[in-house]
């Protein structure tokens, strides 16, 4: 698998575009630049937009190209987020992060509630988590996703997954996805904005 991040992000469009994911930038706007950790965080999108708005931002992608595509778009702004090469599992770090941002983060099912878990760790009390993800009603859909059943979430899943989380916002829509090259069309997601409870 990481071989195929690897050659997807090797090229030179970026496979996502430029431009942050939609509901991350809406959520984002709402709250007071701090600490944000970006898991899987790909080409850097949503990390260059939260630098331009003055978050300090931290993220990691276990694709070694992933991060030397998002240095290249980031550094010409004059940034240089902490951006680690890791798996989920390995990442470490002795910081407690105001928000936690999911976009399109799709861990393998046989660890993927000890992966939530492990960044929840990271995230403070009270913080807040901004969560975007392909839904089970994605399958079949040319629009992007994973093509495996358990890779994809339900409302019920992203309960029981992030266990000890507050839902201020909590939804499995339909919409239409315009990012890069590999997210394009109508598309079943869920969405959800929480907060850590004390």
């Amino acid at each position: 698998m990481k071989d195929f991040w690897n050659q997807r992000y090797s090229g030179e469009t970026f496979a996502y575009g430029t431009e942050p994911n939609q509901f991350f930038k809406q959520e984002l706007d709402k709250l007071q630049p701090a600490s944000i950790l970006l898991p899987a965080e790909g080409e850097g999108r949503n990390a260059l937009y939260a630098l331009q708005k003055g978050w300090q931002v931290h993220c990691f992608d276990y694709s070694e190209s992933a991060k030397d595509k998002a240095l290249d778009l980031i550094h010409p702004s004059g940034f240089d987020p902490d951006y680690q090469v890791c798996d989920v599992l390995e990442y470490r770090t002795e910081k407690q992060f105001d928000v936690l941002g999911f976009s399109y983060v799709h861990f393998p099912i046989d660890i993927r509630h000890q992966a939530h878990q492990h960044l929840l760790s990271f995230l403070r009390p009270g913080g807040k988590i901004i969560f975007e993800a392909f839904s089970k009603s994605q399958l079949g859909k040319p629009s992007g996703g994973p093509k495996n059943l358990d890779l994809l979430f339900s409302v019920a899943e992203v309960k029981k997954e992030f266990t000890g989380i507050r839902f201020s916002y909590l939804e499995a829509l339909t919409i239409e996805l315009k990012e890069g090259l590999y997210h394009v069309g109508e598309a079943s997601v869920i969405r959800f904005v929480g907060e850590k409870g004390n």
